[in-house]
């Protein structure tokens, strides 16, 4: 008889009849975990915006090991881990904390099915925090590093017959180190969170022709009412054809044909713009032609929409949505799960959050020193939602509770660490750079790790002129980029304004409620105001919000409120950690918001 383990509504049985993953810890978690199965994990197509339409899903249980620095790949393994959720959490079923002297290993065989004879086989990783070798058939094949950005390899070289044999190591310093890590600390506290190590979003195979599409980058301009295309593809020979389509459902709205290393222009007229209130979308079918043959097809999706800023009547200067004055407001988002962590537990969890945000009435969501997976920033473009994407801040300069750090002078960061940051942040550009709903880049927060800020907004501003460039959300101010942008809290405050560029308010608010059975942990949970249930929550709002309307009217051009969701030990979310209570009053805020949100014509 076989014995069976029931915990939030999940078993998997060995054969003999012992589960072999179920959540670890014993910390709040959302409805979604109880909905992982660990057969079946995270199954969606991981990257919408260039699909094809075969590719083989490697989530699901692996060995792991935990080893010193520099050992050798361990003949036995610790145990097993549910891939992609790291290490730290609780969904991975392991939930240890890996540190800078030590070493995550990973362990699994695949199987490359059949149908893909003579195909290419690639091997992607949506991302791995932070330093990346792997290995196939005891072969290393690759390496990486940064932990906000997906990379692959070509593994076909390496496959054998039979069983494949998949072996990751990964190192990660976290706060002890230069790299980016956002909110990522050793030691949680406050506003710092628990560290996250090793594999964080799905690991992939797809199978390509020898010649195939690699990246498809998309520039909109309403005003001439044309799509500009760049298609890049490997082992494509200047003779090869790119065709590129765009489609209004069904109907072909528009096609061009160029060479392979040629830029195409499209015309689409009487275009159908992307907004918060229609966030329409083009689809793309992008293929690929040799001696007349098609090599490879890829689909795709685009908008029709335009960010700039002008000075208004008032002489204010606006941001602009399709040339149209638009104020900006919504929550800065962490995007962090109490039983994931990094990695929301389902793709439903993952849309969740910016529905939520939609139903409040905001417009926009400030992606707070994080990068998400590609599915995120679809979800965003199609519900029709403004993304502000920030640099996850990393460097081991001082954190914010340095008054000195705030001196208004940048710090001084090694050659390795510069080097490492613009590495890093230009992947992330190139990774998000065709997601209609990106509109403003932010390279830094709170001067975190702050540097050269001058050189890094004009840099940044040159890898994309068609988004606006945040320098310094809140942090050491600079005549530089297309905004300036304060952080006040508890209340808005407009301390500083600046007549030639956007004036914003990044941050505010802040307001707490800490919820019994809701809570990450018993005590030290903090805010900046705290009260004790919804109404006086949604009151305390409701003056700000009326304080903020002055304050837009005067020169704000958009504002940010802290913050969607509790996480760990702060409890200023306009929801619990866990998502299962709304703190305000739903109705109440989204008409307040939508009301701030037409303040600005």
């Amino acid at each position: 008889m076989k014995k069976v383990i029931c915990i939030i509504g999940i078993v998997l049985l060995s054969s003999n009849g012992f589960a072999q993953w179920l959540p670890a810890g014993d910390k709040i978690k959302t409805e979604w975990a109880s909905k992982v199965d660990p057969q079946n994990v995270l199954p969606e197509y991981p990257r919408p915006i260039l699909e094809r339409a075969d590719w083989k899903n490697l989530n699901g249980l692996w060995e792991y090991a935990v080893l010193p620095i520099g050992k050798a790949e361990p003949n036995s393994f610790d145990g097993k881990i549910l891939v992609p959720f790291a290490i730290e959490s609780s969904l991975s079923g392991v939930q240890k904390t890996v540190g800078r002297d030590n070493e995550l290993w990973y362990k699994r065989t695949f199987a490359v099915p059949a149908a893909w004879k003579n195909k290419s086989v690639l091997l992607h990783f949506g991302a791995v925090d932070w330093k990346t070798e792997v290995f196939l058939n005891d072969i290393k094949i690759g390496s990486h590093t940064g932990g906000y950005t997906p990379f692959s390899f070509d593994i076909t070289p390496f496959l054998t017959t039979g069983e494949q044999k998949l072996v990751v190591k990964v190192w990660d310093g976290t706060d002890s180190d230069y790299q980016p890590r956002g909110k990522q600390v050793r030691n949680p506290e406050s506003i710092w969170y628990t560290s996250v190590t090793g594999i964080w979003q799905t690991v992939w195979l797809e199978p390509v022709n020898e010649k195939h599409i690699a990246e498809v980058r998309t520039v909109a301009d309403i005003d001439k009412g044309r799509l500009t295309v760049n298609v890049s593809a490997v082992n494509a020979q200047a003779a090869d054809i790119v065709e590129v389509k765009v489609l209004d459902g069904a109907t072909v709205v528009s096609t061009a044909k160029a060479a392979s290393c040629q830029t195409l222009e499209l015309n689409v007229p009487n275009a159908k713009l992307w907004s918060p209130d229609s966030p329409f979308l083009y689809d793309l079918t992008i293929n690929l032609y040799s001696k007349g043959k098609l090599v490879d097809q890829v689909k795709s999706y685009t908008a029709m929409r335009k960010i700039s800023t002008k000075r208004d009547e008032n002489g204010i200067v606006r941001i602009q949505l399709n040339n149209k004055n638009n104020f900006q407001y919504g929550p800065l988002d962490q995007g962090w799960w109490p039983d994931g962590l990094y990695t929301a537990p389902t793709d439903e969890a993952l849309a969740y959050d910016i529905k939520k945000t939609k139903d409040f009435g905001f417009n926009m969501i400030r992606k707070h020193v994080k990068v998400e997976p590609a599915r995120w920033y679809t979800h965003c473009d199609r519900l029709g939602i403004l993304v502000w994407q920030d640099m996850p801040s990393g460097d081991r300069s001082p954190q914010w509770q340095s008054k000195q750090y705030f001196d208004g002078t940048d710090r001084k960061r090694s050659t390795e660490s510069e080097a490492n940051y613009k590495k890093e942040w230009k992947e992330i550009i190139d990774y998000l750079y065709s997601y209609p709903s990106i509109v403003v880049w932010v390279p830094f927060n709170e001067a975190w790790g702050q540097f050269k800020t001058p050189e890094i907004a004009e840099w940044t501003k040159s890898l994309d002129p068609s988004r606006l460039v945040n320098p310094a959300s809140g942090g050491n101010h600079y005549h530089t980029g297309d905004i300036l942008d304060l952080h006040n809290y508890p209340g808005p405050e407009m301390y500083l304004y600046d007549a030639e560029r956007v004036t914003v308010l990044g941050e505010y608010g802040g307001i707490g409620m800490p919820l019994k059975d809701h809570l990450w942990q018993t005590d030290k949970n903090w805010g900046y105001v705290q009260f004790q249930n919804s109404k006086e929550v949604t009151d305390e709002y409701i003056k700000y919000a009326d304080q903020l309307k002055t304050m837009i009217k005067s020169g704000f051009s958009a504002a940010v409120y802290t913050q969607t969701t509790d996480v760990e030990g702060e409890v200023n979310g306009l929801m619990t950690y866990d998502r299962k209570v709304i703190k305000i009053d739903e109705q109440r805020i989204s008409a307040k918001n939508k009301e701030l949100i037409s303040v600005v014509k």
